[in-house]
């Protein structure tokens, strides 16, 4: 017994080198298709800069009265009073510019996520080999550190918002793409089976049935989607993004107080707007206004 122990101690399965073989292939993309990295760089940056200027453009007191009649728009006076609180705080922090910044990053990213994200969990829902091919990259996506997934996108695309952007993306991809799949899963077969036997095509079925039925659950997802990019902000502020997480890895670096508390309670003035507005959106879609019909009436 003693002697299998030591045999066994003694032997060592042979070494795979699967970081050198991902070094060699990142390597060669960066060799081989480099002006597509350009020009996504250059679709990242137009895109986050032109929204910033966009949010920026007018004097800070005129956007936080806009983000308050957005607010009243939408939801209610409590929630207008809310945002005027809000982002006046921001205003008086000067965080306002910083915020801005970080708005931008956040809805380009949650923009390209999402229209990654739904197609690919319509295809997961209608196709199983589909969707056992994409489960388990999603489970990849979603538990390797994002500092991981960091290092290939520098090298891709040097310091800067790329990289930030392009991480947040795979950090909050994942919701999209299984809410969208879980919503239409969801749907009564039933009322799948009436559209067919009336003779509607699969492309009418999808966009007029299952969609629709599906909204919630995709509103969710993309809810998801707008809060993940949003706790992305530091790790973007790391890799030289601008905005809010720039700040906080200063106060960090330099132990400010100050600065990191005053950094931190812009991003949750901001994930607290977003959230509520994305609720909206969410319950004024036609299958939650009909729940609220039925459920008033049932009262």
């Amino acid at each position: 017994m003693s002697e299998a122990l030591r045999l066994a101690a003694e032997f060592e399965l042979p070494r795979i080198p699967i970081g050198d073989m991902f070094t060699a292939l990142v390597d060669w993309l960066n060799n081989n298709i480099g002006p597509v990295f350009d020009f996504i760089i250059l679709v990242v940056v137009s895109a986050v800069s032109g929204l910033t200027y966009a949010l920026t453009f007018l004097p800070e007191l005129v956007m936080v009265v806009l983000f308050s009649a957005l607010g009243l728009w939408l939801r209610s006076w409590r929630f207008a009073l809310f945002s005027l609180i809000g982002f006046g705080l921001i205003s008086s922090m000067r965080e306002f510019t910083a915020a801005m910044q970080t708005l931008s990053l956040v809805l380009v990213a949650s923009v390209i996520a999402v229209l990654i994200g739904i197609p690919v969990g319509i295809l997961a829902a209608r196709n199983s080999r589909v969707s056992m091919v994409v489960r388990p990259v999603l489970d990849l996506m979603q538990t390797m550190p994002a500092f991981v997934y960091l290092i290939p996108a520098i090298l891709f695309f040097n310091i800067g918002t790329t990289p930030g952007v392009l991480a947040t993306v795979v950090f909050a991809l994942p919701p999209g793409v299984r809410l969208t799949e879980l919503g239409i899963r969801q749907v009564d077969k039933e009322v799948v089976e009436a559209g067919e036997a009336f003779g509607a095509p699969e492309r009418k079925i999808l966009t007029g049935i299952q969609l629709p039925l599906a909204m919630p659950s995709i509103m969710a997802g993309i809810n998801q989607v707008i809060m993940l990019s949003l706790s992305m902000v530091v790790i973007a502020g790391m890799v030289g993004a601008q905005g809010l997480g720039t700040d906080i890895y200063q106060a960090v670096t330099r132990v400010q107080l100050s600065l990191g508390f005053e950094a931190g309670l812009s991003v949750v003035i901001l994930a607290v707007y977003l959230d509520r507005i994305t609720a909206v959106l969410s319950d004024r879609s036609p299958v939650a206004r009909a729940e609220h019909r039925a459920a008033a009436k049932a009262m």
